[in-house]
């Protein structure tokens, strides 16, 4: 009985610490996201490619054409669970490069699918309990994979990843340079994906397609047309 009387003084006087040293590691984080790395990296970078159904997977894939593939390796392109064509347009893409010799293994590309936060009508009180889900799932995706570079352009299915990798970069478990590209079909806003990145300074990067969307949230880089 002493003993839990006496930890009851030292749990209050750690607490408070222990929220200070996750305050400062918060405020450290947001101050360097975004920040060019002072090391040079040696090897690949292992990457988390976001997909989404519709024209969110046609502009990723339009994207990844233009990256330096011996540099950022190995690929990990992670599509919703209901999401039956966007991880084989992925598939058909690396395979292409096999064939064409520009990618000597296959081990270079991964293809994984994640919980949906919330399918398309169904009702928000449902949509809790499948967020959380996914957002559980996200989490167990991220410390597997630990990307060093997250690319993603506006599906849902990128909000839990993206958080995911914040909080290990605040727990100091892990650091993750996300790069966020904005659809060209978001013409006069954000999506609520985008809106949600920004205004929580998750993304180290962000980037819109149109000039009047980086009037209105001035922390956006101006990409001009990716597609």
């Amino acid at each position: 009985m002493r003993m839990g009387v006496d930890a009851l003084p030292a749990a209050c006087y750690a607490l408070p610490v222990l929220v200070s040293l996750l305050t400062i590691r918060l405020f450290y984080v947001l101050w360097r996201s975004g920040q060019p790395s002072s090391k040079p990296r040696a090897g690949g970078l292992r990457c988390l490619i976001v997909l989404g159904s519709g024209g969110h997977t046609a502009e990723m894939m339009n994207i990844v054409t233009t990256l330096q593939k011996d540099r950022f390796t190995p690929r990990f392109y992670v599509a919703a669970l209901t999401d039956n064509m966007s991880l084989q347009k992925a598939q058909v893409y690396e395979e292409s490069l096999i064939e064409s010799g520009g990618n000597k293994t296959v081990e270079n590309a991964h293809f994984m699918q994640i919980y949906r936060s919330r399918e398309v009508g169904q009702s928000y009180i449902t949509s809790i309990a499948t967020t959380l889900l996914a957002t559980l799932h996200a989490m167990w995706l991220v410390i597997r994979i630990r990307p060093q570079v997250i690319f993603c352009n506006g599906p849902g299915t990128c909000f839990p990843l993206c958080v995911s990798a914040f909080l290990l970069k605040v727990l100091g478990l892990g650091w993750s340079s996300i790069f966020y590209i904005e659809s060209i079909a978001r013409v006069k806003k954000l999506s609520l994906s985008g809106l949600l990145l920004y205004k929580l300074r998750i993304a180290d990067q962000f980037f819109v397609q149109w000039p009047q969307l980086r009037q209105k949230y001035p922390r956006a880089c101006y990409a001009g047309r990716l597609m």
